[in-house]
C-alpha cells in the first residue's frame, strides 16, 4: 500500500492560530480536548507551543469509543507530565462534567479561593467533540455541533459555574502533519474531511492495524473465521460475506472500505484505540530522524549551489 502524506490546513485555521496567540497571555488555564482513540495524533503541537508553562487539562473525549485499558495507559502517561491533568470523558457520563470544573478550580487555587474569575481556553482539533463538551459544561446549547470537521469558525465566550469564563476557539490542525501514521489516524477517525484524502488508502491502513491489534473484533463483526493477513484480502472476504458484489461477482472492496471506516467512527465495530505511548515514542524517533535527514539534504543542496557559484567565478577570471 502506497502511503502519501495527508495535508489539510484551511485559511481560517491560520487566522484562528494568530488570534489564540494574541489572547493566550490573558488565560489562566488551557483545556485541550483530544480523541481518546488517538490521544497522540489528536494532540495539536501548536497548543503546547502557544500555552507555554500554563497548566493544561487534557480531556480524552469519546472515551466510550476507545479501548478502556489503553485509555487508562494514556491517562497515566499524561498525568506523569508536569502541569498536566487528564480526564476521560464521554457523552454517556455527562454528569461527570462537574469534575472538569472542579479540576480547573483545584489547579488555580488562588483565584478559586478568592472568588476571582478563572479564564480557561478550550482547544482541540476539528471534529473531536469540543462543541458538544462545551454545551455539556454550560448546561445549555451555546456551541454549534456537527459531524463535519471545523464547525466552529470563530471565538466565543461562555460563562460557566464556579466562576469560570470559557474561551472557545475554532478546531485547528497544524500546517504539516509530519508523522504519516498520525495523518492516517486523523483521517480514519474523522479529524480531516473525507475529501482531503484517498478513502480506500486510509481504510487499507486502518485494516492492517486492526488485523494486528483487534483481530477478534474484525472476525466477529464481519463473520470472518480465518482472518487474512493483508488489508486487500480482508476487504475481499468481508465484502463477499456482506454481499457487496458488483457485476460479474466482483467484490466491491471500496464499499467495504467505507463500511469499515464508518463502523470504526460510530463504535459499531467495538472499542478501539489506534495508538499507544510506545508507538508514539517510536514514531517520534523516526520523524526526528527524517527531519535531520531533510535538513542535511537541504544543506547539501545549498553547499552544492555555493560551490557552483565559486567555480563560475573562477572560470570568469
Amino acid at each position: 500500500m502506497v502511503k502519501e502524506t495527508i495535508q489539510w490546513f484551511p485559511g481560517h485555521m491560520n487566522k484562528a492560530r494568530n488570534e489564540v496567540k494574541e489572547i493566550m497571555p490573558e488565560m489562566d488555564i488551557v483545556i485541550e480536548v483530544i480523541d481518546a482513540r488517538i490521544p497522540y495524533s489528536s494532540e495539536n503541537p501548536m497548543v503546547a507551543a502557544l500555552r507555554g508553562q500554563k497548566p493544561v487539562i487534557k480531556i480524552l473525549n469519546k472515551a466510550d469509543l476507545a479501548d478502556p485499558e489503553r485509555t487508562q495507559i494514556w491517562l497515566d502517561h499524561f498525568e506523569a507530565q508536569n502541569g498536566v491533568k487528564a480526564i476521560a470523558f464521554d457523552d454517556n457520563k455527562a454528569d461527570d462534567v462537574h469534575k472538569i470544573i472542579e479540576l480547573c478550580k483545584r489547579m488555580m487555587p488562588g483565584k478559586a479561593e478568592s472568588g476571582r474569575q478563572i479564564k480557561a481556553m478550550i482547544m482541540g482539533i476539528p471534529n473531536v467533540g469540543k462543541s458538544t463538551l462545551i454545551n455539556t459544561l454550560a448546561g445549555r446549547s451555546v456551541a454549534k455541533t456537527g459531524n463535519e470537521p471545523a464547525v466552529t469558525k470563530s471565538q466565543q465566550l461562555i460563562k460557566l459555574d464556579g466562576g469560570i469564563m470559557l474561551y472557545d476557539t475554532p478546531g485547528m490542525l497544524w500546517p504539516k502533519v509530519e508523522n504519516e501514521h498520525s495523518g492516517y489516524r486523523l483521517a480514519a477517525t474523522g479529524g480531516i474531511r473525507d475529501t482531503a484524502f484517498d478513502f480506500a488508502d486510509v481504510a487499507g491502513y486502518t485494516a492492517e492495524y486492526l488485523i494486528k491489534d483487534y483481530p477478534e473484533l474484525l472476525k466477529s463483526r464481519y463473520k470472518v473465521e480465518n482472518l487474512p493477513a493483508t488489508d486487500w484480502e480482508f476487504f475481499e472476504v468481508a465484502g463477499r460475506n456482506r454481499g457487496l458484489l458488483k457485476k460479474g461477482g466482483i467484490v466491491d472492496t471500496y464499499r467495504m472500505s467505507e463500511i469499515l471506516i464508518n463502523e470504526l467512527r460510530s463504535g459499531t465495530l467495538g472499542r478501539i484505540t489506534l495508538e499507544t505511548p510506545e508507538m508514539m515514542a517510536a514514531e517520534e524517533k523516526v520523524v526526528a530522524e527524517q527531519r535531520i535527514a531533510a535538513e542535511a539534504k537541504k544543506e547539501a543542496k545549498l553547499e552544492e549551489k555555493r560551490m557552483r557559484k565559486k567555480r563560475a567565478r573562477k572560470n570568469r577570471k
